[in-house]
């Protein structure tokens, strides 16, 4: 529910109103304006009677909001939120470059692809140090001393990393040592993780599950902000369908269908939606073209022989391309990386 102050209404008269509504149980957040006060109220507002709550003193408007995401909702927040890691700014116009390979296999690896990426203009660096996988027996990635590696990438190259988290168990480790946390697909739904990263206040990545709806998108974001974490990032990575020829099917529509709906920053991930490299730099153009807030790329030094996804997997060269492509496609667009 969102309440509307006159424009008018005295910053007390607005004290007045959230102290009412905290004693009937709703948890508030002031979303106000440049011009009007606003009160965003989060709660089981069925019980209470709009008309009670627009007779207060400075109150001008009432608005429900019907979706079951509330704070996740465009409504509840009318500017965009900007998510920012260290100096990168993600969403409002800001346009963020996250690459690196699907899971660390080296030092040497993960030092050389971060160095490439970062050289043409990557802002964040990825990589899986847990790698959830559908076979127990592949590789599941090098866990707490790939995340090491990744934070003396991060220490060299000043890059920011962003990696996966599977565990509830982990969520103290990764909120001291990873800048972003993901939640992957597979774990989109997976509520006691949600919740768990939701106590902390570091920004999460949260990938799109592979069957799952927009609005249950939205509804698992709605878990994390719940608990107190307002710095979600979406990823659009592709869905499963009746279609074989890609490994998902990539929703580009969601971009659009997520800008209206919510206020919260989305990125797409071209590398996992196809699973094709040959695909990747078209989708990303397209996805900086419709309007996504940036971009997530899977890049390798030796995609012939990597250990998880070399087939979807840029070389340095191919992912230097794929950004001057995306730099020319943001000029056009008006957003800036």
């Amino acid at each position: 529910m969102i309440v509307k102050m006159k424009k008018e209404a005295t910053r007390e008269q607005m004290i007045h109103v959230e102290e009412i509504l905290v004693g009937k149980g709703f948890q508030v957040r002031d979303i106000s304006g440049i011009e009007y006060g606003v009160i965003g109220v989060v709660g089981d507002t069925s019980k209470i009677d709009v008309r009670d709550v627009e007779a207060l003193v400075g109150v001008e408007k009432v608005t429900r909001i019907q979706e079951p995401f509330k704070q996740a909702n465009r409504v509840f927040r009318g500017e965009d939120t900007v998510i920012e890691v260290g100096d990168i700014r993600i969403g409002g116009g800001n346009f963020t470059i996250m690459a690196g390979p699907c899971s660390v296999e080296s030092r040497d690896q993960i030092t050389e692809v971060a160095r490439a990426v970062n050289a043409s203009g990557a802002q964040v660096l990825r990589g899986g140090a847990y790698k959830p996988r559908t076979s127990p027996y592949a590789f599941q990635g090098m866990e707490l001393e790939g995340l090491e590696l990744l934070k003396e990438a991060r220490k060299e190259t000043g890059m920011p990393i962003v990696t996966e988290l599977m565990a509830p168990s982990l969520v103290e480790k990764f909120d001291e040592d990873v800048d972003i946390i993901q939640i992957g697909a597979r774990n989109m739904q997976n509520f006691d993780l949600l919740k768990a990263v939701g106590k902390t206040r570091k920004p999460v990545l949260l990938k799109r599950g592979m069957s799952a709806t927009i609005e249950e998108w939205l509804m698992a974001a709605e878990y994390i902000m719940a608990e107190g974490n307002p710095n979600v990032i979406l990823c659009e990575r592709g869905i499963r369908t009746y279609e074989k020829f890609t490994r998902n099917t990539l929703d580009l529509s969601a971009v659009l269908a997520v800008k209206k709906l919510s206020h919260l920053p989305v990125i797409v991930d071209p590398s996992h939606a196809t699973g094709k490299r040959w695909m990747v730099k078209d989708l990303a153009l397209a996805a900086a073209a419709v309007g996504a807030d940036g971009l997530m790329i899977e890049v390798h030094n030796d995609p012939e022989n990597a250990l998880c996804d070399g087939a979807q997997s840029l070389t340095p060269e191919q992912f230097e391309d794929t950004v001057r492509g995306v730099e020319q496609i943001l000029n056009v667009v008006g957003k800036k990386m």
